[in-house]
């Protein structure tokens, strides 16, 4: 009874980290996308006259 406990336990684990790393990339794919327009949007006349569109 006891390792087929684990073993389940270890599968739920096992599936719990694979959502969270799918999801990751799902979030991380949304962060390049959000970078890359705002790097292609950016406007030229921007406060210093660099060009940068992030404040920092």
């Amino acid at each position: 009874m006891v390792p087929i406990l684990l073993v389940l336990l270890l599968a739920i684990i096992l599936f719990g980290v694979g959502f969270a790393v799918k999801a990751l990339w799902w979030i991380a794919l949304a962060v390049l996308v959000v970078w890359l327009l705002g790097f292609l949007l950016r406007s030229t006349t921007a406060a210093g006259g660099r060009g940068r569109w992030y404040r920092w």
